[in-house]
């Protein structure tokens, strides 16, 4: 028996008699419903996007009623998710189907990857799960598993890579049962040929495995490039003037485009931003005219760990006399408004943390924090 086929029939008895992975989504066929989750599932571990799997059908049980939504509501509902680009894709995607397709999802692996925010992976998992088409799916969990079980050193993040390994699955799929082949190899990756720890011991596979034989499972599979981190820093200015407060929305395609902030300022070193927060902020409030009642330092510095950064934040409340708003680049909201806006995830633990000191800083005097 040839690898290819040995690998196919292990993988689907394993699925059949072994797998006990429970997930909301499996073995749905409403096209609706799969589309939605595998945006979701895009940067997404399936523990996380369970919850909002749910909170989206309990609030859009369907397409229509997704598309018909102010956008500003179905980002807040995507609130805590990240990689906000999906949720925005969602929603076009959605209007797209409903109103020029007449509410008919397209039905062909060509025609779904046409949409926004589909790739070949997403469109590979639509078109098997809800249509049985022989799409094989190709994503970091179907890369680790093909590159240990056949011990290929192809960088999987190489345009030479992607084709070898996409052609290497989609010999293993075959044409019977994409469905069920595509969600094996995808439960077999994240249940037992996990990135650590994976569970040799028990693999069904194991006597046969390149990885496991030559013990080459924390090797497999190869990366040429090395992700960037950086670092940035924020001072959040928290201006409340009356019962209302500043906010901004965020544009262009920098870190939490369409979300909506405070009104703030950036600085390039971790010494520049502390240097700010002692010196810095009494000319932030001059440069911006404003006369301020009180003013209060959070002490508590929060962060954010993103896929290609670390954003680190502090605040300070500010109490304002009334000002004229027109003259502000800025939208001012009172708290039952800011509830129903969509914020980055560091903001929302900041609101969080702080809400108390934040709703009650009013005319009385404040002790300043450090």
């Amino acid at each position: 028996m040839d690898q290819q086929k040995y690998f196919s029939e292990k993988l689907l008895l394993w699925h059949k008699t072994i797998n006990n992975r429970q997930l909301p989504w499996k073995g749905e066929k409403d096209v609706y419903r799969i589309w939605l989750s595998e945006i979701i599932l895009q940067q997404t571990r399936a523990e996380q996007g369970m919850k909002y799997y749910e909170r989206f059908l309990k609030k859009y049980p369907t397409i229509q009623k997704l598309a018909k939504a102010p956008i500003e509501e179905v980002y807040k509902l995507w609130e805590g998710l990240g990689y906000y680009n999906r949720c925005r894709n969602l929603h076009a995607t959605a209007q797209k189907i409903v109103f020029e397709l007449d509410g008919k999802f397209p039905d062909s692996f060509e025609t779904i990857l046409e949409l926004k925010g589909i790739g070949p992976y997403t469109a590979a998992a639509i078109s098997s799960f809800a249509f049985d088409l022989p799409h094989a799916v190709v994503d970091g969990n179907v890369f680790r598993v093909l590159s240990r079980f056949f011990g290929k050193e192809t960088p999987i993040d190489s345009t030479k890579g992607k084709q070898f390994f996409q052609q290497l699955a989609q010999k293993c799929l075959g044409n019977n049962q994409p469905s069920v082949y595509n969600q094996a190899i995808m439960d077999f990756g994240a249940s037992v040929c996990k990135p650590d720890l994976p569970e040799c011991a028990s693999c069904i596979m194991k006597s046969k495995c390149f990885a496991h034989k030559n013990n080459l499972t924390a090797e497999l599979p190869v990366k040429e490039k090395q992700t960037k981190q950086r670092s940035r820093w924020f001072v959040f200015y928290i201006v409340k003037q009356e019962r209302k407060f500043a906010v901004q929305k965020r544009t262009g395609k920098d870190v939490w485009a369409n979300l909506y902030q405070f009104p703030n300022s950036e600085y390039k070193s971790e010494n520049e931003w502390s240097l700010a927060l002692k010196k810095g902020v009494e000319g932030w409030i001059k440069k911006n005219g404003l006369e301020v009642k009180v003013k209060s330092a959070l002490a508590k510095p929060f962060k954010q760990q993103l896929s290609h950064q670390t954003i680190f934040a502090k605040a300070v409340l500010i109490n304002v006399k009334t000002v004229n708003e027109k003259e502000y680049q800025w939208e001012w909201k009172t708290i039952s408004q800011l509830k129903k806006l969509p914020f980055p995830k560091i903001l929302n633990e900041m609101l969080k943390e702080e809400q108390a000191e934040l709703f009650m800083l009013n005319d009385a005097t404040v002790k300043q924090k450090t």
